[in-house]
């Protein structure tokens, strides 16, 4: 029960997240855009560690542990996905990383040391037609001047980066490494790297003083930062981060589903079908793996 729990509620948040990004867009840099979301989440996490008396010494090992997790999950991932969400509907943007699945499969073989099985091989296929069939026509004539398959290229970068995030994770809860502590901290770390950037980058510091921007910064920060990546990462660390993946299949129809109403995305065949065989690919991935 406890599993399901978890599995709605990251669902369900996360499926709405990619739309509130859209509302981070346009006066603040992306870059920035992230910084100040895991820096509010981190101020409010480690208060409530505070408050709640845990636990907030670790050596300097598992904070360079929390740190990888820090800047791979809360850092990094996100750049790319903002800015990769200037160019593509939110919905397109959660689908395209939904091939995370895959991905982390891959890499737990690979740092976790599990066995990678016939059916992730064939879902992989099946989910790289379905991404060539919605970008067959920037796949095929990329050219860095193609802003939108840049933008294609950054999405599947942040599910790289995000991936390892997770495999970070992973191995932090195997040392019993607490994830609400690893998260504040971890955030704490995305937050500052990505300001370290936006300065050497000469971004400027702005802030967009709007109720849109304003609300969906404190929504990004509180509920899909805090409330939706503790319980996702504390699903990694009960079942697992492949069959944790089975949320990868939801939450780019709810992502899909909003962009359709409140950013007009229309449908065309490509699309349908590039989702269809996305989603279907993840499944054969995942009920491998489970």
């Amino acid at each position: 029960m406890l599993n399901f729990a978890l599995y709605a509620i990251t669902a369900f948040i996360w499926g709405s997240t990619w739309l509130a990004i859209k509302y981070q867009l346009g006066v603040v840099d992306p870059l920035v855009s992230v910084a100040y979301r895991f820096l509010l989440s981190a101020i409010l996490l480690l208060i409530y560690c505070h408050v709640a008396g845990l636990n907030l010494r670790y050596t300097l090992r598992d904070h360079a542990h929390i740190a990888l997790q820090g800047i791979l999950l809360f850092g990094v991932n996100y750049w790319f996905v903002y800015t990769a969400e200037t160019e593509l509907p939110s919905g397109l943007t959660a689908v395209i990383f939904s091939m995370i699945v895959l991905l982390n499969i891959i890499n737990s073989a690979i740092f976790l040391k599990t066995k990678i099985q016939t059916n992730v091989i064939a879902g992989a296929l099946v989910g790289l037609l379905g991404i060539f069939i919605i970008f067959k026509d920037e796949i095929l004539q990329f050219d860095l001047q193609n802003q939108t398959a840049v933008a294609f290229l950054l999405c599947l970068f942040s599910a790289v980066s995000a991936s390892l995030g997770n495999i970070a994770s992973a191995y932090n809860q195997k040392k019993h490494l607490p994830v609400v502590q690893t998260n504040a901290f971890g955030m704490l770390y995305g937050s500052t790297v990505m300001i370290l950037i936006s300065l050497a980058l000469g971004k400027p510091l702005d802030f967009e003083v709007s109720a849109g921007y304003i609300g969906s910064l404190f929504y990004l920060s509180v509920f899909g930062s805090i409330i939706a990546f503790t319980a996702y990462l504390t699903l990694i660390g009960r079942i697992g981060a492949d069959r944790a993946g089975y949320i990868a299949l939801i939450f780019p129809v709810i992502a899909l589903t909003l962009s359709t109403i409140f950013e007009n995305y229309i449908w065309t065949l490509p699309a349908v079908l590039g989702m269809i065989l996305i989603l279907f690919g993840n499944f054969l991935v995942i009920r491998k793996a489970h």
